[in-house]
């Protein structure tokens, strides 16, 4: 298994940070393996795909350095396809995409060398290999990402909330144990990252970011030769990626309000208030109000899941959302428990 060796130090000032070339690099994998985790998944699948596949076609040596990069054999990324995240603040994404561009040619065919699994063929050794596999990833972020990306950092945001949350009330292994597959804190600072036979890395002393994203996936990153910062990159949690796409209907919006119909629409699956805020972009005081608003019509309950509170639809809750939305549709069932 791949285990990372922890000190307290390094624990303690870890954080989760946003990162929008992250994303981007997420949503390319999606585009590659083409599975949806969710219906909202699919729904933007349906609509980018396409083009994607188009655009490859008319520049089949990208789409042979993309191949390569992504360790379609080695299940290896490309470490300068993923850079880690400068672990400050939220750049944006062309000052995150400098620094793909900038990788030196031979750095990036020894990467590539390492997500291959072996030597390049003579047609992938070329030296404008960084500046076509960040075109690509300027690509993708310009036609499928950044029309959405206020909502995508809003679900990114709340998952980032939910973490927190979790660190509070049961520490690291409960932060840490589901955030992706094979990942989970084994104790006396072993954090194991995932299944594969890798030997041990020492990374005490260095910063640690958690890097969250809204396809489902996920990989490590950190830079060669003296890494100061590892970063985890993990999707964010089901029910919150899949809350991020809810539909509001028109009915709905009519009759309570867009503001008060989209928290209704979003409690299809239980949530804070914290996370109602960064999920729909309204102050703290507006989702309050809502909240108070629905619980006393009785279309919300609450309930209490440690030091939070998460609220939910009631069955009367449920039926509006239902009967408001347009012929042919459903809502998606929730039973809390």
């Amino acid at each position: 298994m791949g285990v990372w060796l922890v000190n307290a130090d390094t624990l303690a000032s870890g954080r989760f940070v946003i990162s929008a070339l992250a994303e981007t690099t997420a949503c390319v994998k999606l585009l590659e393996k083409n599975a949806a985790a969710h219906p909202g998944e699919r729904a933007w699948l349906d609509v980018h795909l396409p083009a994607y596949r188009r655009m490859l076609r008319g520049d089949p040596v990208t789409a042979a350095l993309l191949d390569a990069a992504l360790g379609t054999r080695t299940r290896w990324i490309a470490d300068f396809l993923a850079p880690p995240h400068p672990g400050v603040g939220s750049p944006p994404f062309p000052e995150e995409l400098a620094v793909v561009r900038r990788t030196p040619p031979e750095r990036a065919h020894a990467d590539l060398e390492v997500s291959f699994g072996g030597p390049l063929p003579a047609e992938l050794r070329r030296p404008d290999a960084p500046e076509r596999i960040a075109g690509l990833l300027e690509w993708v972020w310009t036609h499928t990402v950044e029309p959405d990306w206020e909502r995508r950092r809003r679900v990114i945001e709340a998952d980032a909330v939910a973490r927190a949350g979790q660190l509070s009330q049961g520490g690291w292994a409960a932060a840490l144990d589901d955030m992706r597959p094979g990942m989970r804190w084994l104790g006396d600072g072993r954090l194991q990252i995932n299944v594969h036979d890798y030997p041990p890395h020492d990374i005490s002393g260095a910063r640690l970011l958690f890097v969250p994203v809204t396809p489902r996936g996920g990989w490590v990153a950190w830079e060669e030769p003296d890494p100061d910062r590892y970063a985890i990159v993990y999707p964010c949690s089901a029910p919150l990626a899949g809350a991020g796409e809810a539909a509001v209907p028109e009915a709905l919006e009519r009759l309570l309000g867009p503001g008060r119909a989209r928290v209704l629409a979003l409690l299809a699956t239980p949530l804070s208030t914290t996370q109602l805020v960064a999920l729909t972009g309204q102050g703290l005081g507006s989702v309050g109000r809502h909240l108070r608003v629905l619980f006393d019509a009785r279309l919300i309950d609450r309930r209490r899941a440690g030091r939070s509170v998460l609220y939910y639809r009631t069955t009367t809750g449920e039926a509006l959302a239902d009967v408001t939305r347009p012929p042919n549709t459903s809502a998606a069932p929730h039973s809390p428990t």
